[in-house]
Order: C-alpha cells, then structure tokens, then sequence
C-alpha cells in the first residue's frame, strides 16, 4: 500500500509542477467567463450596421416595412425589370432591392436581393412587420363587414397571455418553484463536463503510460512495484490532480460570479427579487433590463443551496466513477501499444461510447423518462453522462443508488482486466498488438 500512495504522489507532484497545469487551472475558467461576457453581449446589443433597403411596391399597403434598427427603406417611384437588379444594387448604394407583389395580401411571399447574405434578424424582422401589416388590414377589413361596433377592441381583449409554472413536490409535500429551462442547461452542461473530463483526464493516463513505455522507465518501476500497483497509483495520482483542479474551478467561479455581481448589479438584491411580482423597480436600481431579471429571478426561486450540494456530490461521484472506470481501460491501452497512433484501433470504440453517452444526454433533455435514456443512466459506461443529465429532473434514489453501485462495480472488475492486460503489455515492445491478442493475455494465469 506505502509503494501505491508513492506512485500517487509522483504522479500528483509531477503534473502539478508542470506549467501548463497551472497556465489551464487559472486561465481556463476566466477564458470560460469572457467568452460567456462576449456570447451575451453579442446576443443583447443591437443590429448598429447601416443599411438602406429600396422597396418596388405594388401592392395597396401604404408602408410595409419601417425603420428597424439602422436599417431604413426607400420606396421607389420607378419600376425596375428583375433582370437589371444586380447593375441597379452596383449603381445605386442600396443594401438590397425586395419587390411587394401585387397579391402580397393572398400570397405573402416577397423577394429580397442582395449582393450579400441578409442577416436572419433582419429577414425575421422584415417577415414580422409585412405579417403584421397584412394581419392589420385583413382585420379591419373583417371588422367593416361585420358591422360590430368596437369589435377590434373586443378582438384584442380576447388576447391572454399564459404562464405556466412549474412546482415540484418533496416527499414531505411541500412544493417549490421549478424551472424545466434552467434544469435541462444545469443537467446538459453538467453532462457536456463530466464527458470532457473524463476524455481529457483519462486520455493523460494512457499517454503517460506509453511516455514511459517508450522512455524505459516502466523497466525499473516494475522491478520494486507490481504492474497493478503502479496502474493503481497512476490512475488515482492523475485523478486527484483532476479533483484539484476542479476545486480550484469552482473557487474561481464563485469568485468571478461575486465579482459580476458586484460590478453590474451592485443595488441586486435576490432575496427581495425571488418574491417581487413587478420587475421594475428593480430593473430601475440595476443597470440590466427586465427580461434579463427575469432569468436571474427564475434563477433564484429554482437552485437552492440543498440541490447545488446534492448535486456537486453527485457531480463529483460521477467524476470520479467515469474517469476511473475509463482511465483503467486506457492505461490497459497505453501499456499495449508502443504509440499514441496504435492505440487508435483500442480508443474508438471508448471514444464512440463516450459521444453515444452525451447524445443520449441531450436526449434525455426532452424526455428524461424514456427507456433509452433509464437503462444508459444505469449502464456503467453511459451513466456518469446521462445520469448527471437526468438528476435536475428528479429521480428516485433507488435508480440513483443503483447506478452508483453498477459504476463501482464495474470499475473494480475492469480493473482487475485491465490489470491483467497491463501486467503483460506494459513490457511488450515492438509487436503490433490485435484485438486477439489482448483475449490472450486476458487468460493469462498469475
């Protein structure tokens, strides 16, 4: 057991010293942070390009279109042959030429032509207004030969808005606010981390395997340490160096959140904002708009600090069940091949598993009830994934319970496996190794 805990901290000490160790740990989560920063920004800003549409209309709608954005439109007086619109577009500094047929009001359907691609926000919004302009004149219309005296009023009051809301019942038959958006980006990010985790931390096993393979190094270890013993501590010196470095995520990420806070909404207040039925005033002492508090009080009223716990315990569970599961197969690899290139025919079918597994994941977004996504959040391989995804949604804990004993199981037998794949290949040089061959090895006696 001493020689194990001295191969963990080789393991641990030699990949924390590294540069790149502390370079990911520290630059990843604030890279994380300005690419979220820019992603909502460029969502939020508006449309500031200026452009000037020439509109042929030959319908009986007065003005189509109005100005959106920076966008402005110049009705034509003379009629221009389709043919001639590319030389007009050259000629003229119009960003585009649409033509609003005659029978726009039966068939709404306009051309746009444009030297370059139109923007969808812009073709949305050109489709939005000519709609609602139609819409506007068909009604009034409706309304003059119905004779009904304050009917576009009586029209427009049958209008309601719905909301549904979604509450969930604890087994002591209180309820509190769910949200099925918030839950499905919780369960799908979750799983998108615990898939790139365990590619990514499992992967640095078998690479670090065939380094010292290749190196010799193996030659001398194996002679004071048995080959499952340095498999062991290997796997579990990388494992922590993971756990470090995630903790060290989590660290920063509560202090980049506190940070945003701090400079964008200072006046925030979310106890008062998880109970406040008008968003107004709040969107007055903040420097956000209305929609956006309204994603942060959905927010609040759903994660409570009971859930974030059970589910980082469940989050690290998996973390450390799948990379262990896996980095056991991987090390088996690395001590096969003699190259990063030989293990490829070894990786694929791990690698395609691991892809089926976050597939199955987004699957389970939509119904986290089926069959399909039930039995791969129990099946070992599949269930660090899916079964991160499915949690948010509420399981039962037996299938919670359940899945954690399979991945546990299923770790400690493929690593007796692959235990008895490495004690032969960690010191095989020079021979391609098949799939046949590693059956061999696998009835190998002690």
């Amino acid at each position: 057991m001493n020689k194990i805990f001295i191969i963990i901290s080789r393991e641990f000490s030699t990949r924390v010293r590294k540069k790149t160790f502390l370079v990911v740990t520290i630059f990843v989560p604030i890279l994380f942070a300005l690419f979220y920063a820019f992603l909502m920004w460029m969502l939020l800003r508006d449309d500031t390009q200026k452009r000037t549409i020439a509109v042929i209309n030959e319908s009986t709608l007065e003005t189509p279109f109005q100005k959106i954005n920076n966008t402005t439109f110049q009705y034509l007086d003379q009629n221009v042959p389709e043919s001639d619109y590319a030389e007009f577009l050259k000629k003229n500094d119009y960003y585009a030429i649409t033509r609003i047929p005659a029978n726009v009001m039966t068939y709404a359907e306009i051309p746009v032509f444009s030297t370059s691609q139109v923007p969808m926000e812009l073709k949305n919004e050109l489709a939005a207004q000519l709609r609602q302009n139609i819409e506007s004149v068909k009604r009034a219309e409706v309304i003059a030969k119905s004779q009904v005296p304050d009917l576009e009023e009586e029209l427009e009051a049958t209008k309601t808005p719905v909301l549904v809301r979604t509450l969930l019942v604890t087994d002591k038959g209180d309820t509190k606010e769910g949200s099925s958006e918030i839950t499905s980006i919780i369960g799908l990010v979750a799983g998108m981390i615990i898939y790139f985790f365990v590619f990514m931390y499992a992967s640095q096993v078998m690479k670090g395997v065939i380094e010292e393979k290749t190196n010799r190094i193996i030659e001398v270890l194996v002679s004071s340490v048995k080959p499952f013993q340095f498999l062991l501590g290997k796997i579990i010196g990388v494992a922590a160096v993971g756990l470090v470095q995630f903790l060290i995520w989590i660290v920063l990420g509560g202090i980049i959140m506190i940070a945003f806070q701090a400079l964008f909404m200072p006046n925030l207040d979310l106890e008062a904002l998880k109970n406040a039925s008008d968003l107004t005033m709040f969107a007055q002492n903040s420097k956000i708009n209305t929609e956006q508090l309204e994603v942060i009080q959905n927010l609040a009223k759903t994660i409570d600090p009971m859930f974030i716990m059970k589910f980082l315990a469940a989050f690290l569970f998996y973390f450390i069940g799948g990379y262990l599961l896996y980095a056991s197969l991987f090390a088996a690899i690395g001590a096969a091949v003699d190259n990063e290139t030989d293990s490829q025919q070894f990786m694929t079918p791990l690698s395609i598993i691991l892809v089926v597994a976050l597939y199955i994941g987004v699957a389970a977004m939509r119904s986290p009830e089926s069959p399909m996504v039930f039995w791969s959040s129990l099946i070992p391989f599949t269930s660090p994934v899916v079964m991160l995804v499915r949690i948010p949604f509420g399981v039962p804990a037996w299938e919670i319970i359940t899945s954690m004993a399979l991945l546990v199981a299923s770790f400690l037998f493929f690593t007796w496996l692959s235990g008895k794949i490495y004690r032969v290949g960690i010191l095989m040089y020079g021979k391609k190794v098949t799939w046949k061959e590693l059956y061999k090895w696998l009835r190998y006696k002690a």
